[in-house]
C-alpha cells in the first residue's frame, strides 16, 4: 500500500510556510509604511476615476419633462462623452474632440446662456449651415419638413421677448452659423431650447446619452440642484416601495 508523503515534504507545506512567511513581513511593516501605501493606491483610484469620468462617461438625471415621451423627469443616463468631450470633472475646463452630433440625435450640452448652470438635454435639429423653420406647427429643414415621430405638441417660435438678458428673439427662417447646432426638446411645448437663444456652439457640446439606468417616479423636487435630502429620499423610498421605479425604462438605450 502506497504510503502518503509527510506534509512537510509535499508543495501544499511550501506554499503555507511562503503564506506564514508574507504575513510575518507585513506584521514587520512599519505603520508609516502601511499608511503611505494605502495613499498611494486610493490616489490611483481617484486618478482612474478622474480619467473615466473626464474622458469616456458620467451620470445624468433628467430634471424636467422638456424631452418628454422620450426621456422622462427622475430617469437617470449614463452619458458617453467618448470622441465628443474631454475634461476635468467637477470644473468648467474642457475640450471639445473630434466627433460631431447628427440630426435628430440626443445631445448633453453646456447651456451657452449660462454655463454655470446644469447641463440641458435636446435634441439636433439643425447642422452648420442649415436653414431652419418652423411653420405650421411642422419643423422645415432646407425646405423640407422634418418627420419627427417623436414630439409632443406643435412646433412653434419662442414668444417675442422671451430671450434670455443679452439675447435677441430668434427670427425664422433661421440661417445655421458655422460649428454651431439648433436643438430643441422634443416636448415643443414645454422645453426652454434654442428657439428661445440661438443655436448651441459645438464647443459646448459634451456628449450623448447612451442607456438609462434607473428611471424613478417621484417628487421633480427631488432632482433639482441642491435638493440633496429629497434626493436621499428618493432613492430611500425607491427601495421601501419599488413600485415607484420605472422598470420598463431601465436599460433603454439610444
Amino acid at each position: 500500500m502506497a504510503v502518503n508523503p509527510r506534509p512537510q515534504s509535499g508543495r501544499w507545506w511550501w506554499n503555507v510556510k511562503a503564506d506564514d512567511k508574507k504575513k510575518q513581513e507585513e506584521t514587520n511593516v512599519p505603520v508609516k509604511t502601511k499608511i503611505q501605501r494605502e495613499i498611494i493606491a486610493w490616489f490611483w483610484v481617484g486618478l482612474a476615476f478622474l480619467l473615466i469620468n473626464g474622458t469616456i462617461g458620467q451620470a445624468r438625471v433628467i430634471p424636467s419633462g422638456s424631452m418628454e415621451n422620450t426621456l422622462l423627469i427622475g430617469d437617470h443616463l449614463i452619458m458617453s462623452r467618448i470622441g465628443y468631450d474631454a475634461g476635468v470633472p467637477f470644473t468648467n475646463w474642457h475640450v471639445p474632440l473630434w466627433r460631431n452630433p447628427k440630426r435628430q440625435q440626443v445631445i448633453i450640452f453646456k447651456p451657452p446662456f449660462a454655463p454655470d448652470q446644469p447641463d440641458y438635454v435636446k435634441r439636433v435639429i439643425g447642422l452648420p449651415g442649415d436653414t431652419v423653420d418652423l411653420r405650421d406647427g411642422a419643423v422645415w429643414v432646407n425646405g423640407q419638413k422634418l418627420v419627427e415621430k417623436y414630439t409632443v405638441g406643435a412646433s412653434e417660435p419662442a414668444p417675442p421677448g422671451s430671450a434670455p438678458p443679452g439675447y435677441t428673439d430668434i427670427k425664422f427662417p433661421y440661417h445655421v452659423p458655422d460649428n454651431c447646432y439648433f436643438a430643441m426638446g422634443d416636448n415643443r411645448g414645454n422645453s426652454y431650447d434654442s428657439r428661445f437663444w440661438g443655436c448651441v456652439p459645438r464647443f459646448d457640446i459634451i456628449g450623448t446619452p447612451v442607456m438609462i439606468y434607473m428611471s424613478l417616479n417621484v417628487s421633480p423636487e427631488a432632482w433639482e440642484p441642491g435638493q440633496i435630502r429629497e434626493r436621499f429620499f428618493a432613492y430611500a423610498n425607491a427601495l421601501l416601495h419599488p413600485g415607484i421605479v420605472r422598470w420598463k425604462r431601465i436599460f433603454r438605450t439610444f
